[in-house]
């Protein structure tokens, strides 16, 4: 056995052997930091979807994860995704809002990021589809519908929020629910008018 490691040819077979730990069981090279996704000058809602695809699922409730942590564990769910396209995306001039929804019989709720430029909203659960975002109509309820019937799900109420990573803090916009008449929603044509007629 001795004989074996402290041979002629000893060195290059350590040699080998390290180069093939380092191929096989070495972490990438350089890892997914927030810097490379802002510096992506062709960054498109479906293109940042792509960057996500090889992502795991891992529930944080009521926890936005550190953008970097997210992103080096190549882990997270829906809050951390939709938190993250919007700093992403609106960093390139995108229309963008995050919305969560409530639905019946589940135990929390999903968040997505909606697009105005492309009708759509990028969803956690959609990465690694061809369709990488879920087209919709931009009022709440249209959004809160389409997110619960991708759960074959019920929905009770919709809320759109902003969130910094700087401030860490959740705010509410408009909340949206499900049972009280549409034109009443804050965000209906009519509910717009009514507000700006109180303030002339």
């Amino acid at each position: 056995m001795g004989a074996m490691s402290n041979g002629p040819h000893a060195p290059r077979r350590r040699f080998w052997g390290v180069l093939a730990f380092a191929l096989l069981g070495a972490a990438p090279v350089h890892a997914l930091t927030l810097a490379d996704l802002l510096a992506d000058s062709k960054m498109t809602p479906k293109r940042f979807a792509g960057y996500f695809e090889d992502f795991d699922f891992e529930l944080h409730p009521f926890d936005v994860q550190d953008p970097e942590v997210f992103l080096a564990t190549r882990r997270g769910d829906c809050i951390d995704y939709a938190v993250m396209a919007d700093y992403v995306l609106r960093r390139d001039q995108y229309g963008t809002r995050l919305v969560r929804v409530e639905m019946v019989g589940k135990n929390m709720g999903h968040a997505v990021c909606y697009v105005t430029e492309s009708a759509a909203y990028l969803d956690y659960n959609n990465r690694r589809y061809f369709l990488k975002l879920a087209h919709s109509g931009s009022r709440l309820r249209e959004i809160a519908s389409m997110v619960a019937d991708s759960f074959e799900a019920n929905w009770t109420f919709a809320s759109e929020f902003t969130y910094t990573y700087k401030e860490g803090v959740k705010h509410a916009v408009m909340t949206v629910v499900k049972t009280d008449p549409p034109e009443i929603d804050p965000d209906s044509g009519s509910a717009a008018a009514r507000h700006s007629g109180a303030g002339s």
